[in-house]
């Protein structure tokens, strides 16, 4: 198993931290426990993203509301705090997230190359868009990857590609992300009753499991397991975010899955695009419980585990 990391990806606010229940820091635990682990290789980006390629695919307005610091905390969906510069945001926070998109760039680089699973522990920032940034997401690194894997040549822009959201919000800044774009399959499994709730975004998915606030873990794994048998053989490449935010512990995504049930999960999700031979990469998603870090450790411990990587 190849894990994607780096000591860049931790946002570590100091007292700050309790603004938000999000765990900044918890890639550096994550990473901790499982260099113990000699299954494991990780991979290192060797530099965050530069804003010039986040502006590319970023629109003229956004541009300009990405660099303004009452955008970043509404976005980041924390009050506005007076004291606290944009450079601040810029180096505690953002700069954080844009080796978080380094990551999800390298990883599926490296997947196209070399085949196989690489697991980027940050990103997965499924609420942002081209126009917009909400729900603690700032860069679409989706978006970004897919758009800097055309530029360079490694897919075209008539390859499949298909992207799987686990995270227990509607991943809206994907669907309107590749809105236009019917190359790109999305198949989302989520709550149905919370933020966000655009039937617009909601429509675009080819293969959506919406679920009931409270649904248990085995109702989950078997509508998604499923949704997965929908799943077509040809996809160039495939994203997942695999939030961790579905479990009963978090008081954010709503949903009732234990930590075995998101390892049993992850392994569903490896185990059918292992069978069809898709390259992939996993990104980190939402996870803002106490054993976010924890679920994190353990799925992708079994994954290696399993050898279905």
């Amino acid at each position: 198993m190849k894990v994607i990391y780096s000591k860049h990806y931790n946002i570590n606010l100091g007292l700050l931290n309790y603004l938000h229940p999000f765990d900044g820091v918890k890639f550096q635990t994550i990473y901790n426990e499982l260099k113990k682990n000699k299954g494991i290789e990780f991979v290192e980006p060797v530099d965050s993203v530069s804003m010039d390629i986040v502006d590319e695919f970023l629109s003229s307005i956004m541009q300009h509301r990405v660099r303004n610091k009452n955008g970043i905390f509404q976005a980041l969906e924390v009050p506005r705090i007076p004291f606290i510069s944009f450079s601040f945001l810029d180096r505690k926070i953002l700069t954080p997230m844009r080796w978080g998109v380094a990551g999800t760039i390298l990883g599926a680089t490296q997947a196209l190359e070399n085949g196989g699973v690489y697991w980027n522990i940050s990103g997965g920032y499924h609420h942002a868009m081209q126009q917009n940034m909400e729900g603690f997401c700032i860069y679409n690194d989706i978006g970004i990857c897919h758009q800097q894997l055309v530029k360079s040549g490694l897919l075209a822009p008539d390859d499949k590609i298909l992207i799987i959201d686990t995270d227990a919000h509607h991943g809206n800044g994907n669907a309107y992300t590749f809105m236009e774009n019917k190359h790109v399959t999305l198949l989302d499994v989520y709550n149905a009753g919370i933020y966000p709730t655009s039937g617009y975004t909601r429509d675009r998915v080819d293969i959506p499991v919406p679920l009931p606030p409270g649904t248990d873990g085995q109702t989950y794994l078997r509508k998604y397991n499923d949704a997965l048998g929908k799943l077509e053989d040809d996809y160039r490449l495939a994203f997942v975010v695999a939030g961790t935010d579905t479990l009963l512990s978090d008081k954010v995504g709503g949903l009732c899955l234990d930590i075995d049930d998101v390892a049993e999960r992850e392994k569903l999700t490896l185990t059918a695009l292992k069978q069809r031979g898709i390259p992939t990469v996993i990104l980190g998603g939402g996870g803002y419980s106490k054993d976010s870090a924890k679920s994190v450790i353990r799925a992708i411990s079994a994954c290696a585990e399993s050898n279905i990587d």
